[in-house]
C-alpha cells in the first residue's frame, strides 16, 4: 500500500485497460454474503459437511403425458391426467434456488425422458412454467437423471444458460437473503428459506424425500460464510492473452518447476483459465482508478486530473469539474497487487531502466507453497513475460504444506499451529529450521511432530559438542603426525559428500541435502572421526592433525549454513580470527576435489569400522563396559588390512591387542566380517558358569518349543485341517527354532 507500489499497480491497471484486456461486466463470481464482496478461488475454503438432499416433484404440464419419475410412476398409465402423478422428479441441495429455475435439463441418451421433447414443467410452489432441455453435460447416473438449471447461482448451470439461451434470475440480495424477484419468502435469509420451503414442499405433496449425504461446501476464508456463485457486475481481465505465453515458458522448461510432478497441476491451470476477477467490494486496498461521469459512462486514468481531462474530451463538456466525476468504490484483489512483486519492488514500473532492476531482474529461485502455483507464481510468470518481456525467475521451488496431525493445513484461523517464537525458544532457531526440513521432501506435505524439533535440536547441540572440543584441544607442535589415516579418510568421505550435495541442490532435493551434512557430521565427523583422532584425556594434540580437524569443521560448518544458519555462523566466528569476506554467510561455496584413490581409502575405512561395530555389538550383547580392554583375535585372509588399521580398530572399539589365527581360542564369542571371522575371548570379562547357565536354560526352552511344533505338526489331524498358510507358519516356527538350538549349541560349545 506505499506510494510507490500502488502507483506501480495503478499504472499496470491503467495500460491492461487501454490494451483491452481489462473490462467491466457481468459474470459467475464467489461472492461472501457476509462481507459482501467478490472473493479470489484462494480465499475459498472446502469445508466437509452433512448436508441433505430434496428430491422436489416438478409437474409435467405439456408434452407427454407418461410418466417419468418419482414413486407415483410405478402405478401411473400413459392414459391418467398429469395431476395424478405426471411429475418429473429433480433432486438438489439448494431448494431455495427453485424460484430462479429457467429449465430442466436430461441427458438426450436416457430413455426415461426421451418422450419430454418439447415439453414444459411447473416450478413447485411458484407454478411458472419453464422448459425441458437435452444437454449431454447432464450425468445418467447422478440422482433422477434430472438437473434444475439456475443460471444466476451455479457456474455450470451459467454455462448451461448460455449454451442454450436461457434467462437468468437472479433471486439473492448481497446479503444473502431472497430479493423480490423469487416472488416466494422475500427478506428471507437463504437458509432459513430452506427450512420453510422444504416444509411448504411436503406440506403440497411436492417433496418426494430428504437425504442426508457427505458433501463439501465453499467457505470465506475471512467470514467463514458459506460462499454464493453469483452472476455481479465487476471488474475483469481477460487471461488467454496472458496465460499462453507463460505457459509456453513452463512448457519449454525455461522456468522449471521443482518437483516436475506439479507442471502437470500448472498446464492444468492455464490451459483452463478463465478471465480474472480483479475487484472487491472492501474497504482496503488500492482503488480502482475509473471514473464515473454524470451520465454513468466512466474514464479510466492514473490520476484524477488525468481522469478530468478524459472526461472533458469524451463528454464534449469542458465545463466538468473534478467534484463531478466519481471514482469506482472498488478495490483491486491483493493479488494484482503481488504478481507485480518482482518487478515493483524494483521500481521497475516508475524507472524501467534503473539500476537496480537491471543487476537483480530476473533472479534465479522463487521458493513458495503448491498452492499458489496458480495464483500468484503463474500472475508473476505473467507480469513477467507483459511488462519485462522476460520471465522473472528460473526456477520455483514448490515446498511441502505443514499440517497437523489431522492433516489439516497450519493455520492462526484454526489454531492447530504452535507458536514458532515458543519452539524457537525450547528448541532453538537451527533446532525448528533443520527439524522441519528432515522430513520435507519438495513438493510433498508433512505432519508436523514435535519428535522432528526435537532431533534438529539434537543435531545442534551434537556440533556445538563438536567445536567445544575442537576449540579445547592444546596443541603440541613437537608431537609427530600419527593420524594419516584418518585424516586422508575423512577428506575422502567429505569430497564425496560435497559432490552429493551439490547434485541434491543442482535438483531443489533440500531435504535430501540436509539428510547428507546430517550424517556427514554425525555419523563420520563427531562419531567417528573425532574419535580416531582425539588425544588422551589431558594430553595434547599434533600440530597437523589439529590444522585438518580445524580445516574439516570449517568446511561443515559452510555446508551446514544453508540448512541451519545459526550455529554454524556463532562456531565459525569463534573458531578463528576473521577478515571482513571470510565469515561462513559469505564464504565461497566448497568445491569438491576428490583423492584419486578415495575409493579404496573408503573402502578399506569401512572394513575397519565394519570390524568396530562387531565389537561393540558383543559389548552390549555381554553387558562389557565400553572402556574394559578386550583381545581381538582374526582369522582373515587379509591381514594387511589388520596391520594398517590396528591403531584406529583398538582405540575405537577399545582393544589390548589384535592376534592372527587359525581357529578361535576356548570361552569366546565371535562375528564374522566379509570373509573374516573374529573372535572376542571373555574369560575374566563375565561370569561364565552364569553364562553357561543362562544359554543352557535358554536352550532348554528352544528344545522344548521345538518338540511342541513338532507334535503339532505330527498330528494327522491337525496337518488334513489346516489352512495351507497356517501348515507354512508352523513349519517356519520348526526351522527358525532349529536355527536358535544350533547357535545356542555352538555359544555354549564355545563357553
Amino acid at each position: 500500500m506505499e506510494p510507490d507500489l500502488t502507483e506501480a499497480v495503478l499504472r499496470v491497471f491503467v495500460d491492461l485497460y487501454k490494451k483491452g484486456l481489462i473490462y467491466r461486466g457481468v459474470r459467475m463470481v464467489n461472492w461472501d454474503p457476509e462481507g459482501r464482496t467478490a472473493i479470489s478461488d484462494e480465499e475459498v475454503i472446502a469445508k466437509d459437511v452433512q448436508a441433505k438432499m430434496y428430491y422436489l416433484r416438478y409437474e409435467v404440464v405439456s408434452g407427454s403425458s407418461l410418466p417419468v419419475s418419482g414413486s407415483e410412476a410405478q402405478h401411473t398409465t400413459s392414459n391418467e391426467k398429469p395431476e395424478t402423478g405426471n411429475y418429473i422428479t429433480v433432486a438438489t441441495s439448494r431448494p431455495e434456488t427453485i424460484m430462479a429455475d429457467v429449465a430442466v435439463a436430461v441427458n438426450p441418451t436416457d430413455p426415461r425422458y426421451a418422450h419430454l421433447a418439447g415439453a414444459t414443467v411447473r416450478i413447485p410452489l411458484l407454478g411458472r412454467e419453464i422448459p425441458v432441455i437435452f444437454d449431454e453435460y447432464v450425468s445418467v447416473e447422478f440422482g433422477t437423471g434430472a438437473l434444475k438449471v439456475t443460471p444466476a447461482h451455479d457456474l455450470n448451470d451459467y454455462e448451461l444458460g448460455v449454451k442454450h439461451n436461457l434467462p437468468v434470475i437472479d433471486i439473492l440480495a448481497d446479503n444473502g437473503t431472497l430479493n423480490e424477484k423469487a416472488v416466494l419468502y422475500v427478506g428471507q435469509d437463504r437458509f432459513a428459506a430452506r427450512k420453510q420451503i422444504a416444509k411448504d414442499l411436503q406440506e403440497a405433496g411436492l417433496l418426494d424425500k430428504i437425504e442426508e449425504y457427505a458433501s463439501i461446501v465453499q467457505t470465506s476464508e475471512r467470514t467463514k460464510a458459506v460462499i454464493e456463485p453469483k452472476l455481479s457486475l465487476q471488474w475483469f481481465l481477460k487471461m488467454e492473452h496472458l496465460a499462453k505465453p507463460a505457459l509456453e515458458v513452463v512448457e519449454n522448461d525455461t522456468v522449471r518447476l521443482h518437483p516436475p510432478k506439479f507442471k502437470n497441476m500448472y498446464r492444468a491451470w492455464m490451459e483452463n483459465v478463465h478471465d480474472w476477477c480483479i475487484s472487491r467490494q472492501l474497504w482496503w486496498g488500492q482503488q480502482i482508478p475509473a471514473y464515473y461521469l454524470p451520465d454513468g459512462t466512466f474514464v479510466v486514468a492514473l490520476t484524477e486530473e488525468e481522469a478530468l481531462v478524459q472526461a472533458r474530451t469524451q463528454s464534449g463538456n469542458h465545463d466538468l469539474q473534478l467534484s463531478d466525476l466519481r471514482q469506482d468504490e472498488d478495490v483491486l484483489d491483493t493479488w494484482f497487487s503481488s504478481w507485480l512483486w518482482p518487478i515493483s519492488v524494483f521500481d521497475g514500473f516508475k524507472d524501467p531502466d534503473n539500476a537496480d532492476i537491471n543487476y537483480f531482474y530476473p533472479t534465479n529461485d522463487l521458493v513458495t507453497g503448491p498452492d499458489i502455483l496458480f495464483f500468484w507464481v503463474a500472475r508473476m510468470i505473467m507480469a513477467g513475460l507483459e511488462f519485462r518481456k522476460e520471465v522473472p525467475f528460473k526456477n520455483v521451488y514448490l515446498t511441502g504444506i505443514v499440517r497437523d496431525a489431522q492433516g489439516r493445513k497450519m493455520s492462526k484461523q484454526l489454531g492447530n499451529s504452535p507458536d514458532p517464537l515458543e519452539l524457537i525458544a525450547q528448541y532453538g532457531a537451527d533446532g525448528v529450521r533443520t527439524g522441519m526440513l528432515f522430513s520435507a521432501p519438495a513438493g510433498n506435505d508433512l505432519l508436523f511432530d514435535i519428535k522432528l524439533v526435537e532431533q534438529g535440536r539434537n543435531f545442534s547441540n551434537k556440533l556445538w559438542n563438536a567445536f567445544r572440543l575442537v576449540k579445547g584441544w592444546e596443541v603440541d607442535a613437537a608431537l609427530p603426525f600419527i593420524n594419516e589415516k584418518p585424516v586422508t579418510w575423512f577428506n575422502a568421505k567429505l569430497q564425496a559428500a560435497i559432490v552429493e550435495l551439490d547434485d541434491h541442490f543442482e535438483k531443489f532435493r533440500m531435504s535430501d541435502a540436509l539428510m547428507t551434512v546430517y550424517k556427514l557430521v554425525w555419523d563420520d565427523f563427531c562419531a567417528n572421526y573425532l574419535e580416531m583422532v582425539k588425544p588422551t584425556y589431558q594430553h595434547p594434540i599434533d600440530a597437523e592433525t589439529l590444522r585438518h580437524t580445524t580445516a574439516y569443521l570449517e568446511t561443515l560448518l559452510k555446508l551446514l549454513h544453508p540448512s541451519c544458519p545459526s550455529s554454524p555462523k556463532s562456531c565459525g566466528t569463534s573458531l578463528a580470527e576473521r577478515g571482513p569476506r571470510d565469515y561462513v554467510t559469505v564464504a565461497p561455496w566448497p568445491k569438491a576435489s576428490a583423492p584419486t584413490d578415495s575409493a579404496q581409502i573408503l573402502a578399506n575405512m569401512d572394513k575397519a569400522l565394519a570390524i568396530v561395530a562387531g565389537i561393540r555389538t558383543v559389548r552390549n550383547q555381554k553387558n562389557i563396559g565400553p572402556n574394559k580392554p578386550l583381545a581381538l583375535v582374526a582369522k582373515t585372509d587379509e591381514p594387511a588390512l589388520l596391520t594398517e588399521y590396528n591403531g584406529i580398530i583398538r582405540k575405537l572399539g577399545s582393544i589390548s591387542e589384535v592376534t592372527l589365527a587359525d581357529a578361535g581360542p576356548a570361552a569366546s564369542v565371535s562375528f564374522v566380517q566379509g570373509g573374516s571371522e573374529f573372535f572376542i575371548p571373555l574369560e575374566g570379562h563375565i561370569d561364565l558358569a552364569g553364562e553357561r547357565a543362562r544359554v543352557e536354560k535358554e536352550l532348554e526352552y528352544a528344545q522344548g518349543f521345538r518338540e511342541s511344533v513338532q507334535k503339532k505338526l505330527g498330528n494327522e489331524k491337525f496337518a488334513q485341517n489346516a489352512k495351507p498358510d497356517v501348515l507354512e507358519r508352523e513349519r517356519q516356527k520348526l526351522a527358525d527354532a532349529e536355527a536358535k538350538i544350533t547357535a545356542l549349541e555352538q555359544a555354549l560349545q564355545a563357553l
